[in-house]
């Protein structure tokens, strides 16, 4: 696995998951697994993920900041928002079993403004890791 393949899999979710569930979630085995440290939550099956993403009761917009990784394991930087509100980051850690992911690890934050007293050691954040 490489890093275009991992971006066109994420992407290739995102384009489709707002419309058609079953293309979107091409990229899991049958038993993956999908976990939200932060709710303590885990689903066990795609057939799962499916059913109550279907039902999700917002727009959700993400976009990839970068991805890194090697062989299975991948680590995708994203952006998101609910209901065109205000952008949010998350890491998403992907664990492959050959062309699809076998587990998904998802973790999110709210974003902050930084506080002034820091400016002076704060180096500009670069075009690309806006995105």
């Amino acid at each position: 696995m490489d890093e275009a393949t991992v971006r066109d899999v994420l992407q290739r979710y995102w384009q489709y998951a707002p419309s058609d569930q079953e293309l979107a979630h091409a990229m899991y085995h049958d038993d993956a697994v999908l976990e939200f440290p932060q709710s303590q939550e885990r689903f066990e099956g795609k057939a799962n993920f499916i059913a109550w993403r279907r039902i999700y009761p917002a727009a959700v917009e993400c976009s990839i900041r970068r991805i890194r990784g090697e062989g299975d394991f991948w680590v995708a930087e994203v952006r998101i928002r609910y209901n065109g509100g205000p952008w949010n980051y998350g890491l998403t850690l992907l664990e492959f079993k050959g062309d699809k992911v076998a587990r998904e690890t998802i973790y999110y934050g709210e974003s902050w403004q930084a506080p002034e007293w820091r400016a002076p050691w704060r180096a500009p954040t670069p075009a690309e890791s806006l995105g």
